[in-house]
């Protein structure tokens, strides 16, 4: 009962906060293309190659799939790690790796954790969905992950510093550039062949 209370609380709630006051740029996430846009105020800020999750796209328990629909960023960790910092269990095991290091897929250098605002990824916060960094550099334009959006160590430390706790991510099955506000879907879909 107390877990149907708080994602009803940050259903209800959060939604009216987050449109009140400036939690940084919006996020736009398309699965079709394995890309992410960066937006603030309209004015697109940069554009990443990403991986979603190789089972598909979903919320199920146990699915290892990448959740679909709007989600917020509930928390950061990796203040300051070096590029290629391993973190386990959201912390950091002292370990770094290079990008593509052979026979390693961990989670490198930071993690922003995303809860979901909407019914159909409603599990993703206790999914532990996030966007972080791996050093699997070479898989990333195509899906390769267990559930989580992975970007490359040095795109994730950018992404990082612009987004705050309560940035909205929108994940989507659509191509990037119908995601996009209209005065920049010509510019973005110029510029998702590079």
């Amino acid at each position: 009962m107390k877990g149907l209370f708080a994602f009803l609380f940050a259903a209800a709630v959060l939604p009216a906060l987050c449109s009140a006051a400036d939690f940084g740029p919006d996020i736009y996430i398309s699965a079709r293309d394995q890309k992410m846009a960066v937006v603030n105020h309209g004015v697109v800020l940069a554009k990443y190659p990403i991986s979603t999750s190789k089972f598909g796209l979903g919320d199920s328990q146990g699915s290892y799939k990448t959740p679909l629909g709007t989600l917020w960023v509930c928390n950061k960790i990796g203040d300051n790690l070096p590029m290629g910092a391993v973190i386990r269990h959201r912390s950091a095991t002292g370990e770094v790796l290079s990008p593509n290091a052979p026979g390693r897929d961990p989670i490198v250098t930071r993690v922003i954790w995303l809860r979901g605002l909407e019914p159909q990824n409603r599990n993703a916060y206790g999914r532990c969905i996030y966007i972080h960094g791996t050093p699997e550099e070479r898989n990333l334009g195509r899906p390769a992950s267990y559930g989580c959006i992975r970007m490359r160590s040095k795109d994730v430390a950018d992404l990082y510093r612009l987004v705050q706790i309560g940035t909205h991510i929108t994940i989507s099955e659509k191509g990037l550039s119908s995601l996009m506000p209209t005065e920049h879907r010509a510019w973005l879909a110029a510029s998702i062949a590079n």
